[in-house]
C-alpha cells in the first residue's frame, strides 16, 4: 500500500517515525515522508520519497526556538507554554495541512501516519471522512489525555492521593484553562475557521487522540498515569533504534565495564543551554573514580560544553546509541520521552531534571513509576546530582523497577502491533468510523470537565 508519514520537523519527533518507517519499507510497502527540509538527506538516505512541509511549517531542527526566540529567555510556566503553542504548533497548521494535501495530490496515500504534534491533520480529521484516507498518530510525548483527578497536563502533577489535592489540581486547572487552554484554543479555532472546519471544543493536545482514527502511543502501560482513555490508544513499545546512524567514538574501548557508565544528554531541542544539566553533571562526578560519564549534545558541537571536561568523562556530539544503552547504568536527562522510554526498554533508571516542553510530566512519570528520582527543577545542582545519581545506583529498588518495566517492553511485539493497527484501519472502514466516534464522545465529555 502506500502511506504518507508526515512529522514535526524535530529531531526527537522525527526519529520514531523513520524507525516505523523502516519497518514498513521491509513490508514493501511505499513510502512517503513529509517534514521539513532539513531532514531531506536522511529522509532519503532511508529510500522514501521526501516531501518538504511549506515555508510556514518549516525550521531548524537545530535551533526549533529560532522561530520564536522569546521562548530562549521566558522562564518554564504557564506563558512559555502558551507561546510556544500558538507559535510553534497552532501558527504552523495552515502550512502542515496545505503540505499533506500537496503530497497527497503527487502520492495518494491509503493511509496517513503522524506523530502526535502535527496538527495540520485537524482539518482533514474535522472535514468529511469520506475524503480522506485513515488517519494514524504516534504519541511520541505522554498521552495527553484528560485526567481522573482533574489535572492539567504539563505542570508535571503526579496523581492526586486524596481530596485535598484533587481540589489544589481543580484551582490548578481553572488557571491553566484560564492562562493556556481558552487563548491557544481562539488562535486554533481562527485558523480552522480560515480552512472551513472547526470549532474544537476540546484542549488542542487532547484533539489529536479523540479525533485520530488510531494513536499508537510509543511507550508502556505502565509508564502511564492510570485513567479512562479511548479504545482507539494502544500501546506499542518503543520502535527499534535506527542502527548505524553514526559509528561508535573512538573512545569506545573506555566503556570495558571496569566502571558504572553514566550517560547524560539535554537532548536535541532544549540543548541551547548545557548549563542547566549537562555541566552541573560533569561537575557533579568528576571526582568519582568508579564512574564514567558519557556525554551527548544532541547535534551541537561538543565545545559548547561549557568549562573543562572532567578526566573521567567523554563527550561527542552524537552516539550510536543500540552500542551505547547496553553499557549504561544511569541516564541522566532532562526529560525527553524518546530517550526516556528507550533507556526503560533497555532497563537503565534515570535521574531526570527537566520542566520545559512536555518534560514535567514526562519526568513526573519516571518518579511515580519507581524507575527512577525526578529532580523537579529546570536548574539542578551538582550536589543533588550526585546525590541522586548515587542513590539510583546504590540502592536495588530502582533497578528492580525499571528491569519490570523493560520486561513489559520486551512483551510488546511493536512491530506486529504496528502493522496490525495499520492494516486493521486500511482494510476495516467500519471499525475505523465506530473508534473515532467513540473517541470523539470520549474526548468531548473530558473536555467539559477539564
Amino acid at each position: 500500500m502506500k502511506i504518507l508519514i508526515t512529522s514535526t520537523p524535530a529531531t526527537g519527533h522525527l526519529n520514531p517515525l523513520l524507525a516505523i518507517t523502516q519497518i514498513l519499507v521491509a513490508e514493501g510497502h511505499e513510502i512517503a515522508l513529509l517534514t521539513g527540509t532539513a531532514f531531506r538527506a536522511r529522509v532519503e538516505a532511508s529510500g522514501v520519497k521526501f516531501f518538504p512541509f511549506p515555508a510556514g511549517a518549516d525550521f531548524d531542527p537545530n535551533d526549533v526556538f529560532s522561530m520564536v526566540p522569546e521562548l530562549k529567555i521566558i522562564p518554564p510556566g504557564l506563558e512559555w507554554f502558551r507561546v510556544a503553542c500558538e507559535r510553534i504548533f497552532v501558527d504552523a497548521v495552515p502550512a502542515q495541512h496545505q503540505g499533506m494535501l500537496q503530497a497527497l495530490q503527487q502520492f495518494p496515500a491509503d493511509i496517513i501516519i503522524g506523530d502526535d504534534m502535527v496538527f495540520g491533520v485537524l482539518p482533514m480529521l474535522l472535514g468529511p471522512r469520506s475524503q480522506r484516507p485513515p488517519i494514524a498518530l504516534c504519541g511520541t510525548s505522554f498521552l495527553h489525555w484528560a485526567r481522573e483527578d482533574g489535572a492539567p497536563n504539563f505542570l508535571g502533577l503526579p496523581p492526586a492521593k486524596n481530596d485535598k489535592e484533587r481540589d489544589q489540581y481543580a484551582t490548578m486547572a481553572r488557571d491553566y484553562d484560564a492562562a493556556v487552554d481558552q487563548p491557544v484554543s481562539l488562535r486554533l479555532n481562527r485558523a480552522l475557521k480560515a480552512l472551513d472546519v472547526g470549532p474544537i471544543s476540546m484542549p488542542l493536545f487532547h484533539s489529536v487522540v479523540a479525533l485520530a482514527d488510531a494513536y499508537l502511543q510509543l511507550s508502556v502501560p505502565s509508564f502511564e498515569f492510570p485513567r479512562e482513555i479511548p479504545s482507539s490508544v494502544h500501546f506499542v513499545g518503543t520502535p527499534p533504534i535506527i542502527a548505524k546512524q553514526v559509528p561508535p567514538p573512538s573512545w569506545a574501548r573506555d566503556l570495558d565495564g571496569t566502571r558504572k557508565v553514566v550517560l547524560v544528554t539535554q537532548g536535541t531541542v532544549a540543548n541551547h543551554n548545557f548549563n542547566l544539566l549537562v555541566a552541573p553533571t560533569l561537575a557533579a562526578l568528576a571526582n568519582e573514580p568508579d564512574i564514567l560519564v558519557v556525554v551527548t549534545t544532541g547535534g551541537r558541537p561538543t565545545d559548547a560544553i561549557p568549562g573543562k571536561v572532567p578526566s573521567n568523562a567523554r563527550v561527542a556530539s552524537y552516539l550510536p546509541f543500540e552500542w551505547l544503552l547496553p553499557h549504561v547504568d544511569v541516564l541522566v536527562t532532562n526529560g525527553g520521552y524518546g530517550s526516556v522510554n528507550q533507556a526503560m526498554s533497555y532497563g537503565i533508571p534515570l535521574v531526570t531534571a527537566g520542566l520545559t516542553e512536555d518534560k514535567a510530566d514526562v519526568n513526573a512519570r519516571v518518579a511515580w513509576s519507581g524507575v527512577g528520582i525526578n529532580l523537579e527543577t529546570n536548574e539542578p545542582t551538582p550536589e543533588a546530582l550526585r546525590d541522586a545519581v548515587r542513590t539510583v545506583l546504590d540502592q536495588p529498588r530502582y533497578q528492580l523497577r525499571v528491569t519490570q518495566i523493560a520486561d513489559e517492553f520486551a512483551e510488546i511485539d511493536t512491530q506486529a502491533e504496528i502493522l496490525r493497527v495499520i492494516g486493521e484501519l486500511v482494510t476495516d472502514e467500519p471499525e475505523v468510523s465506530r473508534l473515532r466516534a467513540t473517541a470523539a464522545s470520549q474526548g468531548r465529555r473530558a473536555g467539559r470537565r477539564a
